[in-house]
């Protein structure tokens, strides 16, 4: 790793990255099904999946990574980047947190999400859509993860093939927001703009039963409801 590298780096941590958690966290939180047993692909050290606990400390939160740090706020097991050890349907919620777009073809672990998640699959990731959103997008990955080590093959997909791709694996689309907020006013108006998104998609057999009050998400305005 170089030194300009290495700074950008800690400076990203600082300014950003406590920040950024925080507000994933609250948006998250209002997505995770009542009481579930949730898994956390690509978790990194964990910090974001204990903010989620303390504020559902009716949830319980194991993670998965391909690189399992010395230091975890979590349990963390490793897996293959590919195939999700767990058995079908025996997880409540899998959740991605700018995960996707570091893999070659993030329909192939959807697909294993669908799979394992009895209730709900909760994504966090980016949307390509707009002026320059690429460009910008790559280099808020470079600043973010390029000192980690992470992997970074810029794979960021338009809404249009994210809601493609899930229906076409037979998930449902239950909700979905991209007002996120994730950054401060002015660098919102850069950052934010369409970016991001969050979606919680329901398995075959969840989306064909029908969602208690308790367990849907409130849409803020300018969220969208498929």
């Amino acid at each position: 790793m170089n030194a300009p590298t290495s700074l950008l780096g800690r400076a990203h941590s600082r300014l950003v990255f406590a920040r950024r958690i925080q507000v994933l966290a609250r948006h998250l939180a209002e997505e995770i099904p009542k009481g579930a047993r949730v898994l956390d692909v690509g978790c990194g050290d964990g910090s974001l999946a204990a903010l989620l606990m303390q504020r559902r400390p009716d949830i319980a939160i194991e993670g998965i990574d391909v690189f399992v740090r010395s230091e975890t706020a979590i349990p963390v097991s490793p897996f293959d980047g590919v195939r999700i050890p767990r058995a079908d349907n025996s997880v409540d919620a899998v959740v991605f947190v700018d995960v996707l777009h570091h893999t070659e073809d993030p329909a192939i672990l959807l697909a294993e999400a669908l799979r394992v998640a009895r209730r709900a699959v909760i994504v966090k990731d980016h949307l390509c859509d707009g002026f320059l959103a690429t460009t910008t997008l790559r280099a808020m990955d470079w600043v973010g993860n390029a000192h980690h080590g992470v992997v970074l093959p810029y794979n960021y997909w338009p809404e249009a093939r994210w809601r493609e791709t899930l229906a076409r694996l037979g998930g449902h689309i239950a909700a979905w927001r991209s007002r996120l907020g994730l950054y401060p006013a002015p660098a919102s108006l850069l950052f934010d703009r369409s970016l991001h998104f969050i979606a919680r998609i329901e398995p075959p057999a969840a989306a064909s039963a029908t969602a208690s009050p308790s367990e849907s998400a409130a849409v803020s305005p300018g969220d969208s409801m498929p």
